[in-house]
């Protein structure tokens, strides 16, 4: 009988710059609040990729914000279009105080993908807003842990046959830096390119890297590996909320046989807890690739994601998805493209993946 006295209206409306502050205090105190719901992360998006991006706040009488909804509006040739919560983020999603402000803001996102003329709407995590949505619980699995209290817990936490390899990566005459100098920036984007051809997908643009970068400031940076000079892996990570989020890394041909990788998640381990973070989000993987089993054998459960998507009626939704066969003679072609062509071309193709 009470419970829906607990559903106070709201009033939805669009956010401003202005907003910011108040947006960014409410996604902070949220228990499911995460990096891809601050306003932060929908300005460096729309920077580096050329995507607009837009904000949804919703409110009481009284002014209070009882929701958000950062919206990513994702157009390309190639994949179609979709409004995107959060664009190119792995979360996001309906942001709320109780039910009823997360049906109005995705009502409000549903008027606005009508209005832009855009059939399909993704919400990345939280609980589905309505039964107008189709849910996707057992595509993608979500990996966190706690860190361990020192360097020795932590290698000792890691499975024998991975630990295995992190100390085998002790001998190979590593060095580990940190920072977000254009040094750093320039090393880690040569890595991810090689690394990302190597698995026959387009790199992120330049400019989606470094906007991400300034629009966190201190609480983002690069880590890299290098032998003899040579970087050999790199690692964008976000660090919020006592969590590091390492986001986009990868390593060359060369890290396997030093073992770049390796070192690399491990000195970030150890690099996290040193500036204050106790969990360790290894991101989302796909259910039964390669990605989702290197991060069982460092002693992460996988968890299921739950995302969200309404369509236009008879419409499906976009696919993006690498390990749909549909690509497979594309990502074969791609791996051929000399590395020159294939990073100078994949920022055109991924600005527009979302």
């Amino acid at each position: 009988m009470n419970a829906p006295l607990l559903e106070r209206p709201v009033a939805v409306r669009q956010a401003g710059s202005d907003d910011d502050t108040a947006v960014a205090a409410y996604v902070e105190a949220h228990a499911d609040g995460t990096p891809f719901h601050l306003p932060a992360w929908s300005a460096a998006v729309a920077e580096g990729c050329g995507q607009r991006s837009h904000f949804l706040v919703a409110e009481r009488g009284d002014g209070a914000i009882a929701g958000v909804l950062p919206l990513t509006l994702v157009r390309s040739p190639l994949f179609g279009a979709a409004l995107v919560s959060a664009g190119f983020g792995v979360g996001g999603g309906v942001l709320a105080d109780d039910a009823g402000a997360a049906r109005a803001l995705a009502a409000a996102a549903w008027r606005f993908a009508e209005a832009e003329g855009v059939t399909s709407l993704e919400l990345r995590g939280g609980a589905s807003p309505d039964a107008a949505f189709h849910t996707d619980a057992v595509s993608y699995l979500g990996f966190v842990r706690p860190l361990a209290p020192d360097d020795e817990a932590q290698l000792a936490a890691i499975p024998r046959k991975q630990r295995a390899e992190v100390r085998r990566s002790f001998a190979n005459d590593l060095t580990v830096t940190t920072g977000v100098t254009p040094l750093d920036r320039a090393a880690h984007y040569r890595v991810y390119a090689e690394s990302v051809h190597n698995l026959g997908t387009p790199v992120f643009p330049r400019q989606l890297f470094a906007a991400v970068l300034d629009a966190f400031a201190g609480d983002a940076d690069i880590l890299t590996v290098r032998q003899g000079g040579v970087a050999l892996a790199s690692v964008i990570s976000l660090y919020w909320r006592g969590t590091v989020y390492p986001y986009w890394g990868g390593g060359t041909a060369a890290a396997r046989g030093a073992r770049a990788n390796d070192a690399m998640y491990y000195a970030l381990m150890n690099h996290a807890r040193a500036r204050g973070c106790a969990r360790f989000d290894f991101g989302r993987s796909k259910v039964g690739t390669g990605a989702a089993a290197f991060k069982r054998n460092w002693g992460f459960e996988g968890v299921p994601l739950a995302y969200h998507v309404r369509t236009e009626d008879g419409a499906a939704p976009r696919q993006v998805n690498p390990l749909d066969p549909r690509y497979a003679r594309k990502i074969a072609l791609w791996k051929r493209l000399p590395l020159p062509i294939a990073t100078f071309l994949g920022p055109f193709i991924a600005r527009g993946l979302g």
